[in-house]
């Protein structure tokens, strides 16, 4: 089964002696190699539930679940392929009863925990201030802190309080059953360290264990391997230090420096054999890379001939910026043979607000184009009310759950109602949901309201066993529109919108979420952790609805240009990129013009810059055939235009200005006048 894979990735692949660590470099093919171990585990005796393939995504998960059922057929379904949340979720259902945490946890959103936050700090808060102390929090516990370790590290009185409201976060979550995306490395964490019996029991459970993209594991994932994998440290690490541009959300190098210390037989493959890219573009990676300081040095290069040399585009402004990189499309279009597909290009930048002169010079010519890392599908106002009603579902605990159900058609219940049974279940330290058949609860609200809530609370029971005892796709399908039908859910949505036609898209929407649940619940679609039957039920597939942040397949769309962030644009590949808005102070980002060049970097600054060089790198190895690196000489800053300078990551690529600076409109009008000379000569009358 390791046949066409280079010397390189079959040493990585036929190690399996210990610990590994695979330095593969952009489009080396790094999920070959990870397939191809799978397989070779196997091939050597390893039952397939043994093994463990960890990924950063849903997406990056289901491809490697299909790339390994090409290579070995039925037996990958039993390989655990997932997410770390998704390894996280696996580990407290089974076993989070150690911690106090039943098998029905709910996983809790961005906006519930904002609302949770709100409602522990009193309630008069704006929603910034909020997003900060998420963010904040979120750090301490991607470190592996709980609110009392981060007070006793606080160094101010900002910091304090964030920690004493971090306590009482922590409190409701364990009054909820629920738990946040931190917690589903960090408790797992907890359960693996303190809990012998545990640990034991999933070292056993675990052969050998597989991660993907290395570089881009945070403090607590490392912690969480070391103690999956255990003295005998049977593992495959593979990853790149040179792609590590994730330093904002706690993932850290420090990963890659501590392996050889924590593992001092580790093996070392490198991958540097790139099968994406032309040489000329693999050498103005080479080259801005360079400077960077490397754990384990390592040179790209190709087998796919010179190609076109990289180009190099200034603009007037950013309007001009835009202007061009159309003209470059649609020259590349004119004189391909065959002309490649709109979805062959991507416009690549560093921050989103970029995007919009691109949009409008885009729709100017009429060129079809997508915005990658658009708002989430289940971000929707519509599917996280039907989410909420799952969570409710498994979890009749989950408060958070409770409110948007009861309001999501709204059902006759206001809000001062809701605000006394409150009241009433804290003070009975009950859920919202237990409170409503407390024998004392009718002394607390009128009969009217009392049997509205009672009516809700038999209706979600009624909704619970039913969807516990719904199996397979047809069923699941029509449960879900029977459910919608019962609840009035369609009617709610016509009269929230102001027009009928966003009200349908919306329903349109529901019904699309509601089909491929129904084809989750089928076996249809396995995009999750549980490897299992081929059927599920309802209640089953509800349980990981909390994971999943995009539909699966969705990403096969109509044939459009791509606009990407860098960030968003990292494991894609495009035949023709656009670098665009290569200005300093924007790539990189806000840091000082003379920082490196005339005066010496502080560390925080050197960091900072290193990681930049990084992403500027990642966009650079998104390119196979074409690339071009455009700037402006003048860019908006708030109302005014301001004079930009390249970014010196141009300089760096190391390139012949002479030979790489163009005009795309000039080589456009320059084909559209020989496409006319040639029309002209074909219509002229024969001699």
């Amino acid at each position: 089964m390791s046949t066409g894979l280079n010397l390189a990735q079959l040493q990585a692949v036929h190690y399996t002696n210990g610990a590994c660590l695979v330095l593969a470099g952009a489009g080396s093919g790094k999920t070959r190699v990870i397939t191809h171990k799978i397989a070779h585990l196997i091939e050597r005796g390893m039952e397939p539930r043994q093994i463990a393939a960890i990924t950063f995504t849903n997406k990056a998960a289901a491809e490697m679940r299909e790339r390994a059922k090409e290579l070995i057929g039925r037996r990958a379904k039993n390989v655990l392929v997932c997410t770390f949340h998704a390894l996280g979720v696996r580990m407290l259902r089974e076993d989070g009863a150690a911690l106090g945490l039943r098998p029905q946890f709910s996983i809790l959103d961005t906006d519930d925990v904002s609302g949770i936050l709100k409602d522990a700090c009193g309630g008069a808060t704006d929603l910034a201030t909020v997003r900060q102390w998420q963010w904040r929090i979120s750090q301490w516990k991607n470190q592996g802190l709980t609110s009392a370790q981060a007070l006793e590290q606080a160094a101010d009185d900002n910091a304090r309080g964030i920690a004493t409201l971090m306590a009482r976060y922590e409190e409701r979550l364990t009054a909820y059953q629920s738990v946040d995306f931190d917690d589903l490395i960090g408790l797992p964490l907890r359960l693996l360290r303190d809990f012998a019996p545990v640990r034991a029991k999933w070292q056993a459970a675990l052969g050998h264990v597989l991660v993907d993209e290395y570089q881009d594991t945070n403090a607590t994932q490392y912690e969480l391997l070391k103690l999956l994998v255990g003295e005998k440290g049977h593992f495959t690490a593979v990853g790149d230090d040179d792609q590590s541009i994730y330093g904002w959300r706690g993932a850290t190098l420090d990963n890659l420096k501590r392996l050889p210390l924590d593992f001092p037989r580790l093996e070392v493959v490198k991958l540097e054999q790139n099968y994406r890219s032309t040489s000329a573009i693999l050498r103005a990676a080479n080259n801005v890379i360079g400077p960077n300081p490397k754990l384990f040095p390592k040179t790209l290069f190709s087998e796919l001939g010179e190609g076109e040399p990289v180009r190099v585009v200034d603009a007037d402004n950013e309007e001009h910026e835009a202007e061009r990189a159309v003209a470059r499309i649609q020259s590349l279009r004119a004189t391909g043979n065959p002309p490649p597909a709109w979805q062959g290009f991507a416009i690549l930048y560093r921050a989103n607000h970029l995007a919009k002169p691109f949009e409008k010079a885009l729709r100017k010519a009429n060129i079809p184009y997508k915005v990658s890392g658009g708002s989430s599908f289940f971000e929707r106002a519509e599917i996280k009310d039907l989410c909420a009603w799952f969570r409710l579902w498994i979890n009749h605990d989950d408060d958070p759950a409770f409110l948007r159900c009861i309001t999501a058609p709204k059902r006759g219940i206001g809000h001062g109602t809701l605000a006394v049974l409150g009241a009433f279940a804290a003070q009975h330290r009950q859920s919202m949901f237990g409170a409503l058949f407390n024998a004392m609860l009718p002394a607390a609200v009128p009969k009217r309201a009392l049997d509205g809530l009672h009516e809700f609370g038999r209706c979600i029971n009624d909704l619970e066993y039913r969807a516990r005892h719904t199996l397979g796709a047809e069923a699941a399908r029509a449960f879900l529109h029977t459910w919608m039908a019962e609840i009035g859910y369609e009617q709610h949505l016509c009269d929230s919108e102001d027009s009928a036609q966003a009200a349908a898209a919306r329903w349109g929407n529901v019904l699309e979420f509601c089909d491929w649940m129904a084809q989750r619940a089928g076996g249809q679609i396995d995009d999750s952790a549980d490897a299992g039957a081929p059927t599920k039920s309802l209640l089953e597939v509800a349980q990981g609805i909390a994971l999943l942040s995009t539909l699966s397949g969705r990403e096969q769309e109509a044939d459009r240009v791509t606009l990407s962030t860098l960030h968003a644009s990292k494991g894609l590949e495009w035949p023709h990129v656009i670098l665009a808005g290569a200005t300093e102070g924007m790539l990189p980002f806000k840091i000082d013009a003379a920082a490196g060049r005339e005066q010496e970097p502080d560390d925080d600054t050197l960091q900072r810059l290193q990681e930049e060089r990084r992403l500027m790198y990642v966009g650079i190895t998104r390119a196979q055939r074409t690339l071009a690196v455009s700037w402006s000489k003048k860019r908006k800053k708030g109302r005014e235009l301001v004079a930009a300078q390249p970014s010196r990551f141009i300089a760096e690529m190391g390139l012949d200005k002479g030979s790489t600076r163009e005009d795309p409109r000039a080589k456009l009008r320059a084909l559209r006048a020989e496409f006319a000379a040639r029309a002209q000569a074909a219509r002229a009358p024969s001699a």
